[in-house]
Parts: structure tokens; sequence; C-alpha cells
């Protein structure tokens, strides 16, 4: 079983990557985070926290209240305990400089969702094939 972070706002898109994972049979723990302040806290095992699981990976939106998925991803990758963890950036913003700057602080991946929701379900399942089936994750 993988455990998974999830750094969304939009309810609609977290319900759509439970059905997406399940689709494809990934057994996984998907835990979410509706902001990025709630996410460090939950890396960081903060306050009600304390006994989260350290995910295997984190699928991050850019565009979140509080805190924006830039600013997660840049203390993620500064943070000794955290920096290993991959990050899957999955976000609406095709913007060339968010891009950039995602791979600049060492994101693993970057996809845009896709609008279409048969699409973005074969592409969510296609990040836990790959990610959760072929890929080797870091020990925790």
């Amino acid at each position: 079983m993988v455990d998974i972070l999830m750094v969304e706002d939009n309810p609609h898109d977290v319900r759509l990557t439970m059905e997406a994972f399940k689709d494809a049979g990934v057994p996984n723990v998907l835990s979410v985070a509706k902001d990025g302040e709630e996410a460090l806290r939950l890396l960081r095992r903060e306050g009600p926290y304390l006994d989260a699981p350290r995910p295997d990976l984190i699928l991050l939106d850019l565009n979140l209240p509080r805190k924006s998925g830039r600013e997660v991803l840049e203390e993620i990758k500064k943070d000794p305990d955290l920096k290993r963890i991959p990050i899957v950036v999955l976000t609406t913003s095709g913007n060339e400089e968010d891009i950039r700057l995602a791979y600049e602080l060492h994101v693993n991946a970057y996809i845009t969702k896709p609008m279409d929701l048969d699409h973005f379900i074969r592409i969510v399942g296609a990040v836990g094939d790959f990610w959760l089936r072929a890929a080797v994750l870091p020990p925790k």
C-alpha cells in the first residue's frame, strides 16, 4: 500500500483522482491537504498531524489558497527530511514560467490537468501506474 498526499483545493479533482486510482487498480491511501499551509503541517507532522504517515508521493496543485504550490514545492525541496519525496505537479497552469520554475525547484514531473474528464482519469491512472508500480520510490 502506497501513501499519497494530494494537495488540492478542488473537491471535484480530488474525487476524480480517487476514482482514477481505483479504476487503475492502484492500491493506495490518499490523504488530502486543501491548501499549502495544511500540506506543510501534515508533512512536518505538526499539530493534529503528529501521526500522519510520510507520503511516498505528493500530487501538488500550484494554485492553492494561503500558500501557493510553488511555495510548498520550494519549502519541501529545501527540507532535508522531505526533499526526496517525489512530487508530481498536477495543475491547470500551462504557463511556461510555472513549468520552468517547477523544474528548477526539482519537481519530478509536471502535468497540466486535462479539461476532458476521460483524459483526466487516464492521465491520473497513468501517473499512478508509473509512480506506484513501475518506479522505485525512495525509502521513508
